[in-house]
């Protein structure tokens, strides 16, 4: 059945459509398909992105905070930073962040479904199964100096990043509530609740960086302020969620808890584990170009502290579009609408090119300057500065790769980009990292050119499938999923009025 013209334009608030009607008629499809549906598209993607943006740009803030306020106690801090982050990234907070991207797949679909309530419910579930999984890694975290220290790392360091660990541990239960939360929200087109919250957020993680590390002796703490700061900074984002939720937002994809949140945790796992192997192949294949630099010397690990947590900022950029895009295609695949479901799909993919030349050139313009932010060290700024031409090359296959990932991520295939990051990281980016930085003895500009062969492999892999899905049979997917969630409705209410 075809759409009138009125419908096909709409744009955002394209009325959902009904029964098994999807918004793709062949004998329409070029029509459709014009620039006129794609720069609206292209719009939307831009308004979505600004304020996610946002909110990632300032989370991501509380790690440079940490990282400038530790980094001028002394290089041993800094290197101590450097490596209790790395072990956050590997062993906690990317198992967390891959497991919630099974809600990418699922909430963006059924907010604009019949069922909008279903976004409370799979939310629920998630909730569930990471607390679940919050157990052994809260078990690593606090046993993690003595792994160290077998790992041959320096003592001290050990030491400090055992300490940083364990005062960090107490902000997880807070991180869950936010990264479930986060996908609530946006999920539901509420995407300025995230960055509201970090404008007051940020700046006060700052400040108690500053109070708790360099402040009056009296409230000065020292190495430990740090991660007190992170956590307290946390738990109040957790507060501002919550009491938006309760109080702000609308109820309409809220679902009462019940002992339904229990049910059909196998499909939210195994999208999550999915999501897992996709997000900890990445992460841990930079962890390990982490771990390597740290047998370069503590002054090549503070530099690949200073490269990680710069180059994330413009991670966050295309991060942003990738997430926005997901979004958006996930709405309008629950809207049954493919033919914007492909356009939005179309349009970011354009965006994520177009931002990955300006952020290149960016990093090249201020190479020499923006080192000087993190450290006073002459040796670090110069090993910063020449390491950055390959970070600015880095951008163009990173853009690739996070459209590739969102796209298969809205269409439920993790494990698909998982197979392409494990083979691009650990066949290429890794092994040639290696190779340059020990046996060519490049160092650590050799480590980053690994990785951004790696990337190259990974984004170029990726675009593939993208290219040959077929938006019709995804919007089937998503109808079938809310039907099944549908039928097990009815049969629980029809027991439940037999009884």
């Amino acid at each position: 059945m075809s759409l009138s013209q009125e419908e096909q334009y709409e744009g955002e608030t394209t009325p959902l459509l009904r029964g098994n009607e999807i918004a793709w008629d062949p004998s329409k499809a070029e029509s459709t398909s014009t620039p006129k549906i794609f720069w609206e598209e292209l719009r939307t993607l831009l308004r979505y992105v600004c304020p996610i943006l946002g909110a990632q740009w300032l989370e991501h803030s509380m790690i440079g905070a940490n990282l400038i306020s530790i980094g001028h106690l002394s290089t041993t801090a800094l290197a101590a930073v450097s490596l209790g982050t790395m072990t956050a990234n590997v062993t906690g907070i990317s198992v967390l962040q891959g497991l919630a991207t099974g809600l990418d797949t699922i909430l963006p679909a059924a907010f604009t479904s019949p069922q909008p309530q279903l976004v409370g419910l799979w939310t629920q579930r998630m909730a569930v199964v990471m607390i679940c999984a919050l157990v052994p890694v809260l078990i690593v975290w606090h046993n993690i100096e003595t792994i160290f220290v077998a790992l041959q790392q320096d003592r001290e360091v050990s030491r400090l990043a055992g300490l940083y660990l364990r005062w960090l541990s107490l902000g997880l239960p807070a991180l869950i509530f936010n990264i479930i939360s986060r996908r609530y929200f946006q999920s539901q087109r509420l995407l300025s609740v995230q960055p509201k919250m970090m404008l007051y957020v940020a700046p006060t993680n700052c400040l108690m960086n500053y109070l708790l590390v360099w402040g009056p002796q009296q409230i000065r703490l020292g190495f430990i302020g740090a991660p007190i700061a992170t956590v307290a900074s946390y738990y109040l984002i957790s507060i501002g969620s919550l009491m938006y939720g309760r109080y702000l937002a609308p109820k309409t994809a809220w679902h009462p808890l019940s002992m339904k949140m229990f049910y059909d945790l196998g499909i939210i796992t195994r999208l999550g584990l999915s999501g897992v192997a996709q997000v900890t192949s990445t992460w841990w294949a930079w962890e390990c170009i982490a771990l390597a630099t740290s047998y370069l010397g503590p002054t090549a690990l503070a530099c690949q502290s200073i490269l990680i947590s710069s180059s994330g900022v413009t991670f966050q950029i295309l991060s942003s579009i990738a997430t926005a895009a997901t979004i958006r295609v996930g709405n309008l695949l629950g809207e049954k609408n493919a033919i914007r479901a492909s356009a939005a799909s179309r349009a970011g993919m354009v965006v994520a090119l177009v931002l990955s030349g300006i952020t290149s050139l960016g990093l090249l313009l201020t190479r020499h300057t923006w080192p000087k932010l993190y450290s006073d060290d002459p040796a670090v700024v110069t090993l910063v500065s020449s390491v950055v031409p390959v970070i600015a090359l880095q951008q163009f296959p990173t853009g690739l790769a996070q459209m590739g990932i969102g796209h298969l991520r809205v269409q439920g295939k993790q494990f698909v980009s998982a197979l392409m990051n494990f083979s691009g990281y650990f066949f290429f980016g890794v092994p040639i990292g290696l190779w340059l930085a020990f046996r060519c003895n490049v160092g650590l500009s050799g480590l980053w050119i690994g990785l951004t062969i790696g990337l190259t492999f990974t984004g170029v892999g990726l675009i593939i499938p993208w290219m040959r899905t077929d938006w019709r049979k995804e919007v089937l997917e998503v109808a079938k999923r809310n039907s099944r969630e549908e039928q097990r409705r009815k049969m629980i209410k029809s027991t439940e009025d037999q009884l």
